[in-house]
C-alpha cells in the first residue's frame, strides 16, 4: 500500500479525492466527475467541455408510448460514506416522488465513486431502484461515458488488434466531414490530419460482443505517455449475455461503459417495468485506469499491455470486498456452481460428445435461449473447457435456470429445473446433455453454426468508404457500405449456391439485403440453393433448418421447386437489430425448423426459394448462420 493518505477535500459546488497518484473532482451535489489530474496533467477530461458534459452517468427512459428521453443523472445529495486511511467512498443520490411523474425517471438512483490506497485511478458503480407503486417506465439505455482532452488522447485501443490513431471530433464537422446513410457514419473529406482524407469514421465500427468488452481506452503520446482506461472486471450486470454486442470507444476521444442498451437488438433488449413491478440492481463497479510510461520505457503501446495486466488483476478480484453499498453482493454471499456438458447427436458420434468451449450461464428462469432477450436482472457466464467441464463462481443468491449454446451445434439448451443459489453453495451438476435439434442425417449443410455470418463472403468496400483498420484484417465486415456491394456483384440476378460446387466463404454474401430499384425504393430479394437428390423418400418428410444470426425488419419465405407458389414457410416480420448497417455481422439469433415433404422434391436437381421479402430500406434484411437439410429420421 501506498505510504501516501488519502485526502478527501470538500470544495463547496465540488468535492476532491486523491490518493498522491490521482485527484479526481466532482461537482457537488451532481456528482458530475468534472476533472482528472494525473502525471502532471491537470485534467485529463475536455476542459473545453461544460463540466456537466466531461465524465457522466446517463440513461435514456420512457413512459408507456412515449419517446426516449436523454438524462445526464445529476445527484441532488452527497454523503460520504466511507472515509479511512484505505478506502474513500462518496454518494451522489437522486430520489424520486410523485410530482415528478412524467418529467423524471422513476428511480431512485445512488451514484458511488471509491478511490482505495496506492491504487492508480478511481471506481464507480450505481444501484438503481423502482419501487413498486411507482408508475411503469423503460430504460433503453443506461452508460458511463468520459470525453478525454482532444488535443492529448489520439491513441485508441480496443483489442489487441483494433487499435489505432484516431480522427479528431472536429473532422466529423460539416466543414470537414460528409454524412452518409447515417448520422454517425461521416467520411473526411477535409481532415485537419490529411493522413485520415478518404476514410469513414463510424462509433459503430468499434462495437464489442460483451465478453470482449473488458479493458479498452485511450493514450496520451506525449512524453511521458498517458493512458485512460476502462476495466469492467465482470459482465454480470450487463443484459443480453455474452454475445450482447455494445460501444466502447469512438472519437471524440471517448470512453464508455454501457451497461444496458437496444443496439443490435432493438426492442427485445428494452427492459419495461410496470406500476407494481418492484426493481433494484446495481451496475458495476468499474475501474477508471490511469497508467504512464516511465523514463526507461517510453513506448506508449506498453501501456496497453499494462493496462491488460491490470485488467487481469481485477477479474481475478471480482466479486470485489471494498464496496460499501449492502446491494453489492460480496464473495461470501455468493455460491458457485461446476458441472460438465455433452452432447448427443447421433448423426455426428454415437457416444456422447464433450462440449467443447461451449458457453454455459445462469440467467432469469425463462425459455431456452430466453437468456439472450433477459435485460432487468444479473446473468453468469462461463465457457467449458475442451472436456465440457464448466465452473461458474461468484453467483448472487437467487432463482435461476441453467442455459447453454455449443458452437457447431444449432439450438440452445436449457436444464429444466430451478438452481438456487444461497451463501456459500457449491453446487455440483451431474453429466448434462443436450441434444440438438435433428431429424435425420445431413444431405447438405451451409456455413457453421456458431451465432455469426462472420464466415460468409464479406466483398471489399468501396474504396471511397474505407476505415484502414480493417484493411487485411479478420473483421473485414466491419467496412462501411458493404450492403451496397451486393448490387455490384449481383446487377441483375440474385445469388444462387450450388450445392457440391459453390463455397460458402465466397459465394455466399454475408446478408441478404433488398436491392435498390431506383433513386428512392428497394425491392426484396431471392436467393437460390440448387442441390441434387437421389432416391427421395416421397412418403416422409424432410427437413430445413434454418439458423439466423440476425435479422431487421426481415422477413423469410421458403418455397421448394417454384418460385411463384405460397410459401412453404414464412417467419414473419422479425428483427430489429440494425446489425447491416451498424457491422455488427449477427443480432439475436433466431432457429426455424421447416418441414418440407418428399412429395415436394424430385430426383436429380431442386431448388430451394429464399425470399426476403421485406423492402423499404437498405438495410432490411438477414444475416444467416447455418443452414442444413436433413433426410427423413
Amino acid at each position: 500500500m501506498s505510504s501516501v493518505k488519502l485526502k478527501l477535500q470538500d470544495k463547496g459546488n465540488h468535492v476532491v479525492m486523491d490518493n498522491g497518484t490521482a485527484r479526481v473532482t466532482l461537482s457537488k451535489p451532481d456528482g458530475i466527475v468534472t476533472g482528472i489530474e494525473y502525471n502532471g496533467i491537470d485534467n485529463l477530461l475536455e476542459v473545453l467541455n461544460d463540466e456537466s458534459n466531461r465524465g457522466y452517468w446517463d440513461l435514456v427512459w420512457g413512459g408507456p408510448g412515449t419517446a426516449g428521453t436523454f438524462d445526464v443523472i445529476k445527484g441532488t445529495k452527497f454523503e460520504v460514506i466511507m472515509e479511512t486511511e484505505e478506502q474513500i467512498e462518496i454518494s451522489f443520490t437522486r430520489k424520486w416522488d410523485p410530482s415528478q411523474e412524467g418529467k423524471a425517471v422513476p428511480l431512485n438512483i445512488d451514484k458511488r465513486f471509491v478511490m482505495l490506497s496506492g491504487s492508480s485511478g478511481f471506481y464507480t458503480y450505481a444501484i438503481y431502484e423502482h419501487l413498486k407503486e411507482w408508475p411503469a417506465f423503460s430504460i433503453a439505455e443506461t452508460r458511463i461515458a468520459f470525453k478525454l482532452r482532444k488535443e492529448k488522447f489520439h491513441y485508441m485501443a480496443i483489442t489487441d488488434d483494433r487499435q489505432r490513431f484516431m480522427p479528431l471530433p472536429d473532422d466529423r464537422l460539416p466543414d470537414r466531414g460528409q454524412a452518409l446513410a447515417y448520422p454517425e457514419a461521416v467520411l473526411l473529406v477535409n481532415p485537419v490530419e490529411p493522413q485520415f482524407k478518404g476514410e469513414v469514421d463510424d462509433k459503430y465500427q468499434y462495437s464489442c460482443e460483451n465478453k470482449d468488452i473488458t479493458v479498452h481506452g485511450w493514450i496520451c503520446t506525449e512524453q511521458p505517455s498517458v493512458g485512460f482506461w476502462l476495466i469492467t472486471p465482470s459482465h454480470e450486470y450487463r443484459t443480453g449475455g455474452p454475445q450482447k454486442q455494445n460501444l466502447t470507444s469512438h472519437v471524440g476521444p471517448t470512453s464508455l461503459a454501457v451497461f444496458m442498451s437496444a443496439h443490435y437488438t432493438g426492442e427485445d433488449l428494452v427492459p419495461k417495468f410496470s406500476e407494481g413491478e418492484a426493481w433494484k440492481k446495481v451496475f458495476g463497479p468499474v475501474f477508471v485506469y490511469l497508467n504512464s510510461s516511465t523514463d526507461d520505457d517510453n513506448d506508449p503501446l506498453w501501456l496497453w499491455q499494462d493496462a491488460k495486466s491490470q485488467m487481469n488483476v481485477e477479474v481475478e478480484s471480482w466479486p470485489y470486498s471494498f464496496p460499501a453499498s449492502d446491494d453489492y453482493v460480496k464473495a461470501e454471499q455468493r455460491g458457485n456452481v461446476v458441472g460438465r456438458l455433452l452432447v448427443q447427436d447421433r448423426y455426428v458420434d454415437k457416444d456422447f460428445m464433450a462440449a467443447n468451449r461451449g458457453y454455459v450461464g445462469l440467467a432469469l428462469p425463462g425459455a431456452a435461449g430466453s437468456w439472450q432477450r433477459e435485460c432487468k436482472d444479473y446473468q453468469f457466464w462461463t465457457r467449458t473447457d475442451e472436456e465440457g467441464f464448466f465452473y461458474i463462481n461468484g453467483v448472487r443468491p437467487g432463482q435461476y435456470n441453467l442455459y447453454a449454446w455449443i458452437p457447431g451445434f444449432i439450438g440452445d439448451y436449457k436444464y429444466e429445473d430451478i438452481i438456487t443459489i444461497t451463501p456459500g453453495c457449491y453446487m455440483y451438476m451431474e453429466d448434462l446433455v443436450y441434444q440438438p435439434p435433428r431429424n435425420g442425417a445431413t444431405l447438405w449443410e451451409i456455413g457453421f453454426p456458431d451465432r455469426s455470418a462472420a464466415e460468409f463472403y464479406a466483398p471489399d468496400p468501396n474504396p471511397k468508404y474505407v476505415n484502414k483498420l480493417y484493411q487485411n484484417h479478420p473483421d473485414r465486415f466491419r467496412q462501411y457500405g458493404l450492403w451496397e456491394r451486393y448490387a455490384e456483384l449481383y446487377p441483375d440476378k440474385d445469388l444462387v449456391y450450388v450445392v457440391g460446387s459453390s463455397d460458402y466463404r465466397k459465394d455466399w454474401f454475408y446478408a441478404q439485403v433488398t436491392r435498390k430499384k431506383d433513386n428512392k425504393t428497394y425491392q426484396g430479394t431471392t436467393w437460390q440453393i440448387k442441390f441434387e437428390l437421389k432416391n427421395i423418400d416421397k412418403d416422409h418428410t424432410y427437413t430445413l433448418r434454418v439458423a439466423i444470426a440476425s435479422a431487421t425488419f426481415a422477413e423469410l419465405q421458403v418455397r421448394v421447386n417454384d418460385a411463384n407458389a405460397s410459401p412453404l414457410f414464412t417467419s414473419g416480420l422479425i428483427g430489429r437489430d440494425n446489425s447491416i448497417a451498424r457491422h455488427g455481422i449477427h443480432g439475436l439469433y433466431w432457429l426455424f425448423n421447416v418441414e418440407v415433404a418428399g412429395s415436394k422434391l424430385v430426383e436429380g436437381e431442386n431448388t430451394l426459394f429464399l425470399t426476403q421479402s421485406r423492402s423499404i430500406s437498405p438495410f432490411q434484411g438477414i444475416m444467416y448462420d447455418y443452414i442444413r437439410f436433413e433426410a427423413p429420421s
